[in-house]
């Protein structure tokens, strides 16, 4: 029997002894990029983890990462499309966390179910998502739980909502601020490349889901502008429309929420230069023909921003999620805060550490039992709230939670 099918008929006594580190466990973590990287550092440290497999088509990357990292981890030549390699991979350990490109995370999907291990992956794509939530059925009868979105916004920031959600009696109002910021910005767009460029497009263009009324709407992405105070040294920052940030949030709290949305922070003008860009057709994905040649002007776009924009040096995560309603017959708000810098002993940036470490502190909690929900759920679903914020201030991200 694959010791995952026998991980999900484990009584509680047994899962107990697991959460207490009385069995070792094996991660697979897919990709050896930044994010492969940050949830490789992680894993390696977690006491209850044996050994982590660090799995990427270019095998010297994923030995060099396996090097930095420790002991612990075992490099894998993997090619992540690649049906045959995932089930061999996927059938050596627990749980894994998928840190590649959302375009293959509904194929981890499938191979999670067919090899019955638990699943996590950093999102992406709402799309995506959609598709691998049409398969809980049969993930819960495959014993297995995946959970998609576990990044930053989405994911942390979801397990945050759930939280006040569930600590008031009604739920008015949500508000979700993110940004992942340079400590010291740098013209012309006051931005540097925090994560993928595609990934950062697909924001500013795609339409935001929110809940208005109690109902899903759609709004427009770069407007809704709003100015937000933080402590310096970031001071008056601006806040607005972007889409992915809310994902299963709406769906999952239709009718029960009033009003939820999601923005992004950046520094002041960011988002106006954007708007321009995007008005002025630069963020278009269809070709179009310039002096007889066709080409995207996305690309263009894309290509120029990955070859002007500063790398991200010592950057930072800045969080704030605000929930507003009713505990009883008295009105209640929790704010929830994060400002999280890039860490000098660990060259790890904070886009790394608020990203990846929630990713593998979820695969840790689906291989250990903590969670024990199955199917594909959300991160507002699956993982628990209290264990979870526990398990990132263990690792450094001080979430400040705040009721008045």
């Amino acid at each position: 029997m694959h010791p995952s099918i026998l991980f999900s008929a484990l009584s509680p006594i047994i899962y107990s002894s697991i959460r207490e580190g009385l069995i070792d466990l094996k991660v697979l973590v897919l990709g050896s990029g930044l994010m492969g990287k940050g949830a490789a550092h992680d894993l390696v440290r977690s006491p209850k983890v044996e050994q982590v497999h660090v799995a990427d088509i270019d095998f010297q990357h994923a030995e060099a990462l396996a090097k930095a990292v420790g002991p612990k981890a075992v490099p894998e030549k993997l090619d992540a499309r690649d049906r045959g390699q995932l089930i061999k991979a996927f059938s050596k350990v627990d749980s894994v966390v998928s840190c590649v490109s959302y375009s293959v995370n509904l194929l981890h999907t499938e191979v999670a179910i067919e090899t019955h291990v638990h699943l996590c992956d950093l999102g992406g794509n709402f799309r995506v998502v959609e598709k691998q939530l049409e398969l809980h059925d049969k993930a819960k009868t495959a014993g297995i739980t995946v959970v998609p979105d576990c990044g930053v916004a989405p994911g942390m920031t979801n397990v945050l909502v759930r939280d006040g959600v569930d600590y008031l009696s009604r739920t008015d109002r949500v508000k979700i601020r993110v940004g992942g910021l340079q400590q010291k910005p740098q013209p012309p767009l006051n931005y540097s490349i925090v994560f993928s460029v595609e990934g950062l497009i697909n924001e500013y263009v795609e339409p935001c889901m929110v809940l208005r009324n109690g109902k899903i709407a759609y709004e427009d992405p770069l407007v809704g502008f709003e100015q937000v105070q933080f402590p310096e040294p970031f001071g008056m920052l601006e806040a607005f429309n972007t889409s992915g940030g809310t994902s299963t949030l709406p769906l999952t709290y239709q009718g029960k929420i009033k009003d939820l949305d999601y923005k992004t922070l950046r520094y002041p003008g960011h988002g106006h230069k954007m708007w321009c860009l995007y008005k002025l057709g630069f963020m278009d994905s269809s070709e179009q023909e310039f002096g007889g040649v066709k080409l995207a002007p996305r690309k263009v776009l894309e290509k120029l921003l990955e070859k002007n924009l500063p790398a991200s040096g010592k950057d930072a995560t800045l969080i704030r999620v605000t929930v507003e309603g009713w505990k009883g017959t008295e009105s209640r708000t929790i704010e929830y805060e994060v400002i999280d810098t890039y860490d000098d002993k660990t060259d790890l940036t904070s886009m790394m550490r608020t990203t990846a470490f929630p990713a593998a502190a979820t695969a840790v909690m689906l291989a250990d039992g903590t969670i024990d929900e199955r199917g594909v759920l959300p991160p507002e679903k699956a993982i628990p709230p209290a264990p979870f914020i526990d398990a990132m201030r263990a690792r450094g991200v001080e979430i400040k939670k705040k009721v008045f």
